[in-house]
């Protein structure tokens, strides 16, 4: 796998080392080098890029702000001198954070991540082309844990983290977010009931009084995900209506 990428730093040295680091990184190929927010936006619908390394304090727009205009299949590095944007950065779901001045062990390390994480979503995505057994890899407590679909009960988001509650298992807690796992869940076996509840269709046993019950557990559901909830219960559940 090679994992495509863009540097955007207003510091013409610190875009030089990234991008010596990237061509010495087998599985790194930078596709473009942009010195603000703007240059990258301006030409990010031509470019093909699936990983930027980004700098946080820049002038107009800062590398956070311009982090939740980025299309979701876009993940991002942050770089900067100041460490305690690092919070901020796990908030709109960075792969990682790189604290300037940045050594190439520490870029290794971030880069790893990132192929880890390409590989995951590229292995999700060909488990739900067919396969039995779909399955994922979260990070936790700085371990990559397997999480089976099929024991998925469901998912919630908790302020920086995803709680994932999984049968016969206690739950695993992940700092990431909600949306970065949307679009690596089959939708055939998933459903969103809540902005913060991402369930397992397969687990629903028990709808009552606009809550979905399992076991002690109640999750709700809101007015603009009751009708999705619904029309799958009425073709596959209609006798627990």
């Amino acid at each position: 796998m090679q994992i495509k990428c863009a540097v955007v730093d207003d510091e013409p040295l610190a875009v030089n080392l990234l991008e010596n680091y990237i061509k010495k990184t087998p599985f790194l190929k930078l596709t473009a080098r942009c010195s603000n927010a703007a240059q990258l936006m301006c030409g990010l619908s031509a470019l093909d890029i699936d990983l930027i390394f980004l700098d946080i304090q820049m002038p107009d727009v800062s590398g956070i702000e311009l982090s939740k205009q980025l299309p979701p299949n876009v993940r991002v590095i942050f770089t900067t001198a100041f460490n305690q944007y690092a919070l901020d950065g796990f908030r709109v779901n960075a792969l990682d954070y790189l604290l300037k001045p940045i050594s190439y062990a520490d870029f290794l390390s971030s880069a790893n991540k990132a192929l880890q994480w390409f590989q995951m979503v590229q292995n999700t995505k060909s488990s739900n082309e067919g396969e039995e057994g779909h399955e994922i890899y979260v990070r936790s407590a700085r371990r990559l844990i397997k999480v089976d679909f099929d024991k998925l009960i469901y998912i919630e988001a908790s302020k920086d983290y995803v709680k994932f509650v999984v049968e016969g298992d206690a739950p695993i807690l992940s700092l990431m977010s909600l949306k970065a796992l949307e679009d690596m869940l089959p939708l055939t076996q998933f459903l969103k009931v809540h902005r913060s509840f991402i369930v397992n269709k397969q687990k629903i046993h028990l709808v009552e009084n606009g809550h979905i019950i399992f076991n002690k557990n109640s999750i709700p559901v809101s007015k603009s995900y009751k009708k999705k909830l619904m029309d799958f219960l009425k073709e596959t559940h209609s006798d627990k209506l």
